[in-house]
This record gives structure tokens, C-alpha cells and sequence, in this order.
């Protein structure tokens, strides 16, 4: 009897392992609804951040919560270059909140269409993490933070950490 609770509790944990091979990183389950919550939850990401990432220096730039929504921007530099922006949102939807971004090149021409929009969903809400549907943004102290997001490259899908300071 033991062998066996031990067996199942060993495969039930490698099924849950490969459900979800990105370890900070949350999806809603297939009709899973968003939990309620309202910008009082990321109210921490308004300031300037910076960090390394993708061969180069990474930069976001995060507003205070005004008008049911934060604004963000974000580029990467490499080699003193820009090599792309996202202008980012998230915003009070339906009694939840929504993590929006586009793209752009370094000359501004967007990568997705003119009307499309990569939505994250909320997921969960805990007192340093919010868990969006493939994104999640990590409180470690007042001047440092972890964005977790799941990127597909060719098929492949690789769970990208950026690790931000506070400019001062």
C-alpha cells in the first residue's frame, strides 16, 4: 500500500513537472477565469529599471498607476544599438487586470499587425509575485525586480529571466 501511495504520488508530481516545465511561470487552466485585482497589486513596478539581458542592456520604464492603467517602455541595447522597444500596459479589465505589449524595430515599425496587441491574462496574485499567462513580475526588495516571461523561438519555448535594479 505504501509502495504504491509512494509510486502515485511520484508519477502525479513528474505529470505536474511536465504540465508545467517553466518553474515562475503561471498559464490558465482551459476556461479558468482571472482572479479579481486592480493596480494596487503592481503599483511597485512604476520607476526606472535596468538590466542585462539578450547580449545587451535592458531597460524598462514603468508610470504610476492614473486612469485604470500603468504605462511601460522597454528597449534593448546591444553593442550601443537599439535593437527593439515594447511599449507596455497593464490595466483594470472586467475587475481583474491584463499585462498588454507590442513590439517595435528601432525605426518604430511594429511587429504585429496594426490592431494586434500579445495579451497576458492574470493567473494569481501573491505579496511579491503577479502571475500573468506566460509573464510573471517578481517583487525581490524595493530597488530589485525578476520578470519571468515564456518566449517561443522556432517552436522552442525557453522561460527568459530580466533582472532589474532601481535607476537612481
Amino acid at each position: 500500500m505504501i509502495k504504491s501511495l509512494c509510486a502515485l504520488i511520484l508519477l502525479l508530481s513528474f505529470n505536474l513537472f511536465a504540465n508545467n516545465p517553466f518553474p515562475n511561470v503561471l498559464q490558465l487552466a482551459p476556461n479558468q477565469s482571472s482572479p479579481s485585482a486592480n493596480l494596487n497589486a503592481v503599483k511597485w513596478m512604476a520607476g526606472h529599471w535596468r538590466g542585462e539581458a539578450f547580449g545587451g542592456i535592458t531597460e524598462e520604464v514603468w508610470s504610476a498607476p492614473l486612469g485604470g492603467s500603468m504605462m511601460g517602455a522597454f528597449k534593448l541595447v546591444v553593442d550601443n544599438q537599439i535593437s527593439f522597444y515594447e511599449i507596455e500596459t497593464i490595466s483594470e479589465l472586467n475587475g481583474s487586470l491584463i499585462f498588454q505589449l507590442k513590439h517595435f524595430a528601432k525605426d518604430l515599425k511594429g511587429w504585429e499587425e496594426k490592431d494586434d496587441t500579445i495579451d497576458f491574462p492574470l493567473v494569481k496574485v501573491t505579496p511579491n509575485k503577479v502571475y500573468f499567462n506566460g509573464l510573471t513580475l517578481e517583487r525581490v526588495n524595493n530597488d530589485e525586480i525578476n520578470i519571468y516571461v515564456v518566449i517561443e523561438d522556432d517552436g522552442i519555448k525557453t522561460e527568459q529571466k530580466f533582472n532589474y535594479k532601481k535607476v537612481k
